[in-house]
């Protein structure tokens, strides 16, 4: 691993097996001058190309952690998976999955950077979105996500797995920021309760950080690419209804 530039660096995060949009936003990164990536998670889990995702990935210089689908994979039954578990699984080989092995769940960059999934306690909860008895996904107070900060010495903390962009700024400078999904743009969950989430863009999501005097500046990048290889993909394995959140963000 070559060295990591804490001041200037990629976010990605939930490909869920997406390979070409993985590629399109490798290409952008690469073109941005950027060399430092790290990636928060659930790489492999989806109905596309996980095998050519998990071989994308670890041929590529960059520091990953393991988000909750990545667990699954290693900790659940086959008979016992989710369906885009299930076709992950059935793709991968064990040198696949020892590479999601050797990843842990959090990450701390530097003093200043400390990523995670989830949150810092788990890889399961929505650290700034919450999800209402009817299924309405909302905005946390301030102080509810602040609360998963402490403990935490760091300035910048940064997280996955709603797949939707957001940055939430707390007192002292601090910032919590989410850079959105790579290759999965939206979803159905029943988790707490049956709810929808959509980014409204077919667009493979990430983001860009650097370190300025004034404190952290980011910028959410959507990158266009051709998700016709993904959609057939995701036919041929049993998921025609991603056809309509791959290209579109929406979820029919």
């Amino acid at each position: 691993m070559s060295m990591f530039n804490t001041e200037h660096f990629a976010v990605i995060a939930d490909i869920h097996s997406n390979a070409d949009a993985l590629t399109a936003v490798l290409d952008d990164i690469s073109n941005q001058n950027v060399e430092s990536i790290v990636n928060l998670g659930d790489h492999l889990s989806g109905p596309m190309a996980p095998r050519e995702t998990a071989e994308l990935l670890m041929a590529h210089d960059m520091l990953s952690i393991c988000g909750n689908h990545d667990r699954w994979l290693l900790e659940i039954e086959r008979e016992d998976m989710g369906s885009i578990d299930q076709v992950a699984f059935d793709q991968l080989d064990e040198s696949h999955l020892n590479w999601l092995r050797q990843m842990p769940t959090t990450l701390a960059l530097s003093d200043e950077i400390f990523c995670c999934h989830g949150t810092p306690s788990s890889d399961m909860t929505y650290w700034m979105e919450g999800v209402s008895a009817e299924g309405e996904i909302f905005v946390k107070p301030r102080n509810e996500i602040e609360k998963e900060t402490v403990g935490i010495e760091a300035s910048l903390f940064l997280c996955g797995h709603t797949h939707l962009q957001r940055r939430v700024d707390l007192p002292e400078g601090r910032v919590i920021l989410n850079p959105g999904s790579v290759g999965c743009p939206g979803y159905i969950d029943d988790n707490p309760v049956h709810h929808v989430v959509q980014s409204g863009t077919g667009a493979a999501c990430y983001a860009l950080i650097e370190k300025t005097v004034h404190g952290w500046a980011s910028t959410f990048k959507h990158v266009p690419y051709d998700p016709s290889r993904m959609i057939e993909l995701a036919k041929s394995s049993g998921h025609p209804h991603w056809e309509e959140r791959l290209a579109t963000g929406w979820v029919g």
